[in-house]
């Protein structure tokens, strides 16, 4: 049996509380005089530091001391919260993030800069812990008495750094307790066998020690008796065992969690019935639940074509189960979106620092599930787009005082499920795109002849173009116009479709629409001569009849009539060179992206059919008709139709129609 890796595991976790303690500033500088943000970013500090220190990550911890004092201060409120203290942690979080992954480089020297733009956020000048108190607190004497798991050290818990950390809140006596030690012939080296007497005076409340124990509370034994004194010369007195009976302790949150929860909080209940799993492991399960869907279509064909009974009871049981494995496989496979809006907070407050601009974040449908394979490539076009949409979209506060608008401009990201897809929405209330300067751009790159007839969304997509952009001059935002090809060729590749509309002066809107996995889809089945082919079914709206006297009809044009609406169609069979006649009755499938809608005639309509997506080899990569294949149940291959593109190259081949009409 194979164990997890406890470094990659604490970097996983501290990865979260790095993604916690971020999400915590950026809510405080909304609001500097939120005290629960203080103590969520505070604990979240002294979660990362403890965990660092007890896994080796000592210059994590060091670090991490100097922040988690500056916002110890704060919470005291010997210092105010100000959005100076703010971004200089923000900047000493992402140094963090670079001592959990590379606790080997040389970080001295960027080190020393943070912490000094730190102590300056924090007081101006010096160390923020030297600075002097208001007023002297009044002291507390503490009594502890604890006693750590005989196998503590054998996990890696040294007792070492908790008195150290005991030691911080005051004035402290230590008396070790050896007492318990075995004889020598009986002693085992890892084993722990010490109690500890400690006498604390200090001006920190019960919580502070509480704090010191949070990782190894669950399992020690602590017993705390609290004496208030009047005079700090009379409190350290001789040591003495405290004779209560241990105290229960609170049930702290596990390393992963930013606050420690109340006793009884639910939300630490149901932390508790979770179970991490590698992403590798849930893609190759993924894997065999596809080759199970496949293996069940070839037993459904087999008991179909049988007189035997029980083989068609056996096959329907199969499917039926591996139905069931198949959805519940998908469901394991989502996350919420809110794991890839949650980053951008950080982002546009950066963005908002390097242009000078008020830019307000808004976000909605954070719950929306998507395949988590399509999270994580969705994350670099979505940061072009925002970047783009705050450099280029939103205008200065002085050119929106001048217009009409608010001070503040807003990015608006939201995310909604629609049929078998997820549509994503970048929309700001900006200046618009200037289709004049597009129009221009493109004719001077060529893209376009002059004065040639195109729709607005027709130019709009110009702008997704390698190499396409109407900055005047290279900034560090933007002006290559690498981005938005970027942007472009992520979403083909993801089998998705971009729809931009822009009004002039009062903002723009990208919207994507993604299938919600790439592993498993419902599919249409189609023949098209002696091949067969699959759509994805989420893009196929209706399916029409087309007979030998309408085709005729149509050579020329190439349109049907549907609902007072021309559709344009594309011949499959003509596309893909079949060289056989066609049927007498064929049919159309009307399939669409966005607005847009295009028919594609077929000899024949099969039927459903559950795809499992194979991706096409790297002969193939420039196919651009095909975004996969899949296995049919009798062994043999059926490429899958891209939507996208055949959507394009029938809106394509209206616009020609139009132009020579």
């Amino acid at each position: 049996m194979s164990f997890p890796d406890p470094i990659a595991v604490f970097r996983t976790e501290a990865a979260e509380l790095l993604e916690q303690i971020e999400a915590g500033l950026l809510d405080l500088n909304v609001n500097l005089g939120d005290k629960d943000q203080v103590d969520a970013v505070f604990r979240g500090l002294h979660t990362l530091k403890g965990s660092g220190a007890m896994f080796g990550f000592e210059a994590l911890a060091a670090f991490t001391h100097h922040c988690e004092t500056a916002f110890d201060r704060v919470r005291k409120g010997e210092v105010p919260a100000t959005h100076a203290l703010v971004t200089a942690v923000l900047e000493a979080k992402d140094h963090m993030r670079a001592l959990v992954e590379t606790p080997s480089g040389d970080h001295e020297a960027m080190s020393e800069v943070l912490l000094l733009n730190l102590r300056h956020a924090v007081d101006g000048s010096g160390d923020p812990a030297a600075a002097p108190a208001a007023k002297t607190p009044a002291q507390t004497l503490f009594k502890i008495c604890f006693s750590l798991p005989r196998n503590c050290m054998a996990n890696g818990t040294n007792p070492l750094p908790l008195l150290d950390e005991l030691r911080d809140l005051g004035t402290c006596r230590v008396v070790a307790d050896r007492s318990g030690i075995p004889a020598l012939d009986a002693l085992v080296a890892t084993d722990l066998h010490i109690t500890w007497d400690v006498e604390l005076l200090t001006d920190q409340p019960r919580s502070a020690i509480d704090d010191v124990f949070i990782f190894v509370m669950d399992d020690m034994d602590l017993a705390v008796e609290e004496i208030a004194v009047a005079a700090p010369e009379a409190a350290m007195a001789a040591p003495t065992r405290p004779a209560a009976a241990p105290v229960a302790a609170e049930t702290p949150a596990p390393a992963a969690a930013l606050a420690a929860p109340a006793p009884g909080d639910a939300k630490a209940a149901k932390a508790n019935e979770n179970v991490r799993v590698p992403a590798e492991k849930l893609d190759e399960l993924m894997d065999r639940v596809g080759e199970l869907v496949i293996a069940q279509s070839r037993l459904s064909q087999l008991a179909g074509g049988s007189g035997d009974l029980t083989l068609r009871a056996v096959s329907e049981d199969v499917e039926r189960l591996s139905g069931e494995l198949r959805d519940t496989m998908m469901v394991l496979r989502m996350v919420p979106v809110t794991h890839l809006f949650s980053r951008f907070r950080r982002l546009v407050h950066d963005l908002a620092n390097e242009t000078g601009k008020r830019i307000e974040l808004i976000t909605e449908g954070e719950t929306t599930e998507v395949d988590k394979s399509v999270i994580e490539r969705l994350a670099d076009p979505l940061v072009h787009l925002v970047r783009n949409s705050c450099d280029h979209g939103l205008e200065t506060a002085d050119e929106r005082l001048a217009s009409g608008k608010t001070e503040a401009g807003h990015i608006h990201l939201s995310a909604r499920q629609q049929a078998g897809e997820v549509i994503i929405t970048i929309k700001d209330d900006g200046r618009g795109i200037n289709k004049d300067r597009v129009r221009a751009k493109a004719e001077s790159s060529g893209l376009i002849t002059a004065n040639a007839s195109l729709s607005d969304q027709e130019l709009y997509q110009l702008i997704f173009q390698p190499g396409f952009s109407t900055a005047s001059e290279v900034t560090n935002l933007s002006g290559r116009g690498v981005g938005m090809d970027v942007v472009k060729r992520t979403i083909d590749a993801l089998r998705g479709t971009i729809n931009v509309v822009s009004r002039p002066g009062e903002g723009s809107e990208i919207s994507l629409a993604i299938p919600l996995t790439l592993a498993i889809i419902d599919g249409l089945l189609v023949r098209v001569g002696n091949g067969r082919y699959v759509i994805p079914l989420s893009a196929v709206e209706e399916c029409l009849e087309l007979s030998v006297e309408e085709d005729m009809r149509s050579r020329g044009r190439s349109f049907i009539s549907l609902r007072d609406s021309l559709v344009p169609f594309l011949r499959l069979r003509d596309l893909f060179r079949t060289g056989t006649k066609p049927d007498q009755f064929q049919k159309v499938v009307v399939i669409s992206t966005g607005s847009e809608r295009v028919g594609l005639v077929v000899d024949q309509i099969i039927g459903d059919h559950q795809t499992v997506i194979k991706g096409m080899s790297k002969l193939h990569h420039d196919v651009a008709t095909f975004s996969g294949a899949t296995i049919l149940g009798d062994g043999d291959v059926a490429l899958i139709l891209d939507v996208g593109h055949l959507v394009a190259e029938g809106q394509q081949q209206e616009a020609h129609l139009r132009a020579a009409g």
